[in-house]
């Protein structure tokens, strides 16, 4: 979809009676895109952190193609919130990458705070940790990170088993790695930086939209991370798992293609790797059935759905 055709998209929005009596800008921006998905306990986790202040604002993002019934109950829960909520519906669907510009372009805050709808803070505490960043005016943008708690459904196993092993770093392991430690899920960012370094909207799909933008981000300004995770409730099925990942080769690409100094990913490594094995491809529906079993264990299934990921991945670089 084109910059354009994009732009042109409908958008409806629904603000609550805190968020229309508003008189003064705030000073942070939560901003909450959601796909499907409910931000309910979202929204009455942060509700008691935000009440305090007068200088905080949430937006929420239905993007496209939405539930209805989802989108009703969603604007009926901000009407009985007391603190300023304003929702934003798109007749189509945007993308992620686009969604969270229109985000960032719709909100008030000299700081916005992108959290995904799956997310929940972990303690009281968390936005007074951002507001300590936000104070100090050391750096541009940071991520917080996050954690996943164990689920007892054994469906969801294998998506928790890989976050732990793969993303769920303290700040001075995400540090020493740097950009490409970013994610959008629990991102604050100064307004003036998405201004001037939006998220690619060529990214389509799921996927490497967050990385691409903190590696371009980090060319002009100061990205760090620190320790204040949300905890990630949106676990998902290894067929879901398996079917993004094999959707995500094409935006694997276009990451690769804009930033060709991130050769040396691991995902990358591997696709490299499997693109000299004559005939891995046939293997694909061995690593399918392996990640989805409940009998092997999960770093076995772990492992085989990643070589999925860079079987396909192998296909496009």
């Amino acid at each position: 979809m084109t910059m354009n055709a994009i732009s042109e998209i409908p958008i409806r929005e629904h603000a609550n009676a805190a968020a229309k009596a508003r008189l003064t800008a705030p000073l942070l921006s939560i901003l909450v895109p959601f796909y499907r998905d409910d931000p309910g306990a979202l929204l009455d986790a942060l509700a008691p952190l935000v009440r305090p202040h007068d200088d905080i604002e949430l937006i929420l993002y239905d993007d496209g193609e939405p539930d209805p019934a989802l989108n009703r109950q969603v604007s009926a829960h901000i009407d009985h919130l007391d603190i300023a909520i304003r929702l934003l519906s798109s007749a189509r669907n945007r993308g992620r990458a686009a969604g969270r510009n229109l985000l960032a372009q719709q909100a008030h805050g000299a700081w916005l705070l992108y959290l995904d709808a799956d997310m929940t803070p972990r303690d009281a505490g968390f936005l007074d940790r951002y507001r300590e960043v936000i104070n100090a005016g050391a750096c541009d943008a940071v991520f917080g990170g996050y954690e996943t708690d164990w689920p007892e459904d054994h469906e969801l196993q294998l998506h928790a088993a890989l976050s732990r092993a793969s993303d769920q770093n303290d700040a001075a392991t995400r540090n020493g790695i740097g950009a490409t430690a970013f994610c959008s899920s629990n991102l604050l960012v100064r307004s003036s930086v998405m201004k001037a370094c939006p998220y690619d909207n060529g990214y389509t799909g799921w996927g490497w939209e967050d990385v691409d933008w903190a590696v371009s981000a980090a060319r002009d300004f100061t990205l760090r991370h620190i320790d204040n995770p949300a905890r990630h409730g949106g676990l998902q099925t290894s067929g879901v798992l398996l079917d993004k990942f094999r959707a995500g080769a094409a935006n694997f690409k276009r990451l690769l293609d804009r930033h060709p100094e991130l050769v040396d990913l691991p995902g990358a490594r591997a696709a490299r790797w499997l693109k000299t094995v004559p005939g891995q491809h046939r293997l694909r529906g061995l690593w399918s059935r392996m990640a989805a079993s409940q009998v092997l264990p999960l770093r076995a299934r772990t492992l085989a759905l990643k070589l999925w990921r860079a079987s396909w991945a192998s296909e496009v670089i």
